[in-house]
């Protein structure tokens, strides 16, 4: 059960965002990721728990930010209630979608368990509902993801399987790399992998 710790910061100016103390694994309905967010300087500031099934698709999404909450899951698309920091006004929405997305590198994990591309130059469109913190706006959003390459390194733990994908934000063309290790993100825009107390695990 790999835990451990990613900084997030502003992928443009790099300003730090959050800390994300995180811990997952897969398990018998398919992979869980739960995860508490604080400010820099050590306030809780969120917290994150996402469940998929065994194809990849968000069975259960629970989200907190700034008093915000978030519950979905996959259905019709997808379907969620936001529900404002009162606890009075729950608003429904769904939409043809395939996932969710959003600042935890969750988000890009559950992408790729999704969409379970092989190395190849072509890329897969994908739909998703990005909700924007700090109030969790909900936004579409399409992106397009492909596998560019699979390598594998030497470590003190054993071979590690690392997979670079190149995303696309098709709405303005914008490329980003994201590297991958089982079920946890080495590097992506806006994130980095602070500190890993137990291997990646692997999937089959």
């Amino acid at each position: 059960m790999p835990r451990g710790r990613y900084s997030l910061h502003d992928p443009h100016d790099h300003t730090p965002l959050a800390v994300e103390h995180f811990q997952c694994a897969p398990g018998p309905s398919g992979w869980r990721y739960v995860s508490q967010l604080t400010t820099p300087t050590g306030d809780h500031s969120g917290s994150v728990d996402l469940t998929l099934d065994e194809l990849g698709r968000p069975i259960r999404l629970e989200l907190h930010a700034a008093s915000w909450q978030v519950r979905g899951a996959a259905l019709d698309g997808v379907t969620w209630v936001r529900t404002d920091p009162t606890g009075t006004d729950a608003t429904e929405g769904n939409v043809r979608a395939h996932a969710f997305t959003g600042t935890s590198p969750a988000f890009l994990i559950a992408t790729t368990r999704l969409l379970r591309l092989a190395p190849s130059a072509s890329a897969t469109r994908v739909r998703l509902v990005s909700f924007t913190e700090p109030v969790l706006a909900p936004r579409t959003v399409d992106q397009s993801w492909a596998l560019l390459k699979r390598e594998t390194h030497g470590t003190d733990i054993g071979p590690l399987t690392v997979d670079e994908y190149q995303v696309t934000a098709l709405d303005t063309g914008e490329q980003h790399a994201v590297h991958i290790a089982g079920d946890v993100v080495l590097a992506a825009p806006g994130i980095e992998l602070e500190e890993l107390e137990s291997p990646p695990s692997v999937f089959g």
